[in-house]
């Protein structure tokens, strides 16, 4: 295995810890949207010191008017997203919740039906059609388990997929001008402005001085965010964007293995198979456009 596969997957798997960290943040009574604010304050931080370091030059804005785009990613998205996938995991657990979070490829499918005329084909609708059951397997709507349907986790884990989404289409228009890690940084730096009215600083300042809680928190900003980016990112600057979409699958895995193993969260042979169906659609959709793109290659 090359290393560009390698860093995809490191950066994959290290995604696939959020659920670690934000369990034990709620542990210490901090809210979903508290725990949001923690992450998105550690990895802007992070992330703006990275840059200072490496390429200064990517912090500069090539115009004002361009926050419109880090607005759309970094509060229609991350803030979003964030929040919705983390009080998923409050109300149900990190395997459902992750597993939902993955509804988010078949809504860029959606949303670039509509946004950039992109071709709905047969495979991707039957991709569509098999997230969809594997949703419904997921939430113990087929066959129905009281116990696993929550309607709570439900729209909260769509809402995440959605917010997940969100930032893809959003990022489209801003790559035009800026590097994919530009745009990450100044998301999260405007994610994290936007924040700050949200966090109770007299009531939870003495909790941030917890070490504990500081090594959660900074640890969220760290490892499944800032970390997994770069590694990612560079990997996937060495190989093909669908080898690597299908390499990112490995995510909801370990989220699931840290929700069972460490948490003893519940997750049936129902919910796995339809954990299993939403991995399986995104793989189909990646592994046919990589065989459209090589007859389009071939034909010209």
């Amino acid at each position: 295995m090359n290393k560009a596969f390698v860093c995809i997957l490191i950066g994959a798997a290290l995604w696939g810890t959020i659920g670690f960290f934000v369990k034990n943040l709620y542990g210490f009574n901090f809210t979903p949207m508290e725990v949001v604010t923690l992450r998105v304050w550690s990895s802007a931080m992070i992330l703006v010191l990275y840059l200072l370091l490496t390429a200064p030059k990517q912090l500069a804005l090539h115009k004002l008017i361009d926050i419109k785009y880090f607005v759309g990613t970094g509060i229609f998205s991350i803030i979003f997203f964030n929040y919705c996938l983390f009080t998923a995991i409050e109300i149900s657990s990190i395997p459902v919740a992750t597993a939902l979070l993955y509804t988010g490829p078949m809504f860029v499918t959606i949303f670039s039906f509509f946004l950039f005329k992109e071709s709905l084909t047969r495979v991707k609708i039957l991709s569509l059609f098999i997230t969809l059951f594997g949703t419904s397997l997921v939430v113990g709507l087929i066959p129905f388990d009281k116990n696993a349907f929550k309607v709570g986790a439900i729209i909260f884990g769509i809402g995440s997929g959605i917010g997940y989404a969100l930032y893809s289409i959003f990022s489209k228009y801003a790559l035009v001008k800026y590097s994919s890690l530009s745009i990450t940084t100044f998301t999260f730096l405007t994610a994290a402005i936007a924040l700050i009215p949200f966090f109770p600083y007299r009531e939870k300042a003495g909790l941030l001085m917890d070490p504990m809680v500081l090594m959660y928190a900074f640890g969220l900003g760290l490892l499944p965010t800032a970390v997994a980016y770069i590694v990612y990112t560079y990997g996937l600057n060495q190989t093909e964007a669908s080898k690597a979409a299908i390499l990112t699958t490995i995510e909801p895995v370990v989220a699931t293995l840290i929700g069972i193993t460490i948490f003893t969260e519940p997750f049936s042979i129902f919910q796995m198979i339809g954990m299993l169906c939403i991995i399986g659609a995104v793989i189909i959709v990646q592994l046919y456009s990589k065989k459209e793109l090589t007859m389009i290659d071939k034909a010209g």
